[in-house]
């Protein structure tokens, strides 16, 4: 059987794609360092003219912290209850009284009497001069921003506008509506609590008015009896005397146990109900905590945009504007660039024609191919012609070069950056690639 020729072929687009020629880039960038800097700078001037030119908008805030209990409760008004904080379902507890109180700020209830006493209208529109409704003053332009801090009872609040005067106003409105109907409905929650207890009191109360009065039989103090007992066994009226009264006995001791359990469910309502009118009488005071105060901003405090954050934004989309300008140069150029060569490169062919025949010569016996898209100066072709593996040849048209490729073992370029036309350059890549062969140099005239 013929022994079959094994051809190792490497790719240089496979080869040398873990390798990484730092100068090669950094060639790349230095050609092109006055268009980038003139773009950096551009981008730059521009956002830095944005913080001059857009109007300052002032953003004002404050932080409110909320009771964990949003209303009086029964459990509030039982002194032997066991405090809510030492229970396991805290936490979710926590969340639900908290995003019921945005709810509340959020509600018609308080954002309504926060647009009529600002004075917000419709500025355009069907409805122009007419007082915003509730739903489009929270959501136009997401100004109003009611916010929980993560896992506590804390709530943020922050508007945004370019009257500081104005946003000071909104915030400080919400804050005082949204305490007002706070404690308007802790209130009627108390009263409602002690119109409950109250009634259950009254009515245990008349109950035990009613059993008192209707109380029969002996008392329980009267246990003697006399010689009945003895007597009742010789005569049938003592016998009937002394049922009698053992029945009255035994209904005094049924009155007296209903009295009494009457009477200690009346005591536990009246304790109650002293807590109810105590829970009552407190319940106008908020549990809404005002931790930080609205503050009315002067024209440099907390006013958007700032200078140095558009200074800070101009360089970060500056220098991302300048890559993606570099890489559209370095892909879409009709003449080569610097990212388009191999990693194996020889920069300036002209001065190191010593080093290029060297490299040439190392792979004596294997045929070199030296094949160029520009004119050789006649020094380095005289160094070539001088080496026995080497073979020179130009690109043209005729693609004659093709033949000569595939009668090579190695292919060196020499070509010229910004002058060489890329679709040349990148057909004679393809050809070597589908030859089989290998590109060990590129050589930059």
């Amino acid at each position: 059987m013929a022994q079959e020729n094994v051809v190792f072929y490497n790719s240089v687009d496979e080869g040398d794609d873990l390798d990484i020629n730092f100068q090669k880039y950094w060639k790349a960038i230095w050609s092109r360092k006055t268009l980038l800097i003139k773009i950096f700078c551009s981008v730059l001037v521009f956002f830095i003219l944005l913080t001059f030119i857009l109007p300052k908008k002032y953003t004002v805030t404050a932080d409110l912290y909320v009771n964990k209990s949003n209303s009086s409760n029964m459990l509030e008004v039982n002194p032997y209850v066991i405090d809510e904080a030492s229970s396991p379902t805290l936490s979710m507890g926590i969340d639900k009284t908290i995003n019921n109180e945005i709810e509340l700020m959020k509600s018609e209830l308080v954002l309504d009497k926060v647009i009529r006493e600002n004075n917000i209208r419709y500025q355009k529109g069907k409805k122009k001069g007419e007082y915003l409704i509730a739903e489009d003053f929270y959501r136009k332009g997401k100004v109003l921003k009611i916010d929980n801090v993560k896992n506590t009872n804390v709530i943020t609040v922050k508007y945004k506008n370019k009257d500081p005067k104005l946003a000071y106003g909104i915030i400080s409105s919400l804050i005082t509506n949204y305490i007002e109907l706070h404690k308007e409905i802790n209130t009627e929650k108390a009263k409602s609590d002690k119109k409950i207890i109250e009634s259950e009191y009254l009515k245990t109360k008349e109950i035990l008015n009613k059993k008192v009065s209707q109380a029969s039989g002996l008392p329980s103090h009267m246990t003697s009896i006399g010689n009945l007992p003895a007597i009742s066994a010789y005569s049938k009226t003592a016998s009937s005397a002394m049922s009698n009264l053992k029945s009255q006995y035994i209904a005094g001791e049924k009155s007296q146990i209903a009295i009494t359990e009457e009477n200690k469910k009346l005591a536990e309502l009246a304790a109650k109900f002293e807590w109810a009118k105590l829970v009552e009488q407190i319940s106008d005071s908020s549990k809404v905590l005002v931790l930080k105060e609205p503050k009315l901003l002067r024209p440099f405090e907390n006013s958007s945009p700032k200078l140095l954050i558009n200074i800070i934004l101009g360089c970060v989309f500056g220098y991302l504007t300048a890559l993606s300008t570099l890489i559209y140069k370095e892909v879409c150029s009709k003449n080569l660039t610097y990212s388009m060569l191999t990693n194996n490169i020889i920069f300036d062919g002209i001065e190191k024609q010593n080093l290029v025949e060297t490299k040439c010569y190392s792979f004596n016996p294997q045929k070199v191919l030296c094949l160029s898209f520009v004119q050789l100066p006649n020094s380095l072709i005289s160094k070539l012609q001088n080496t026995p593996n080497v073979n020179i040849a130009y690109y043209d048209e005729t693609r004659d070069f093709i033949d000569k490729i595939s009668a090579a073992d190695k292919v060196i370029l020499f070509s010229k950056v910004g002058i060489t036309n890329a679709d040349s350059y990148k057909i004679v890549r393809e050809v070597v690639k589908n030859q089989q062969k290998e590109i060990i140099y590129d050589v930059l005239i």
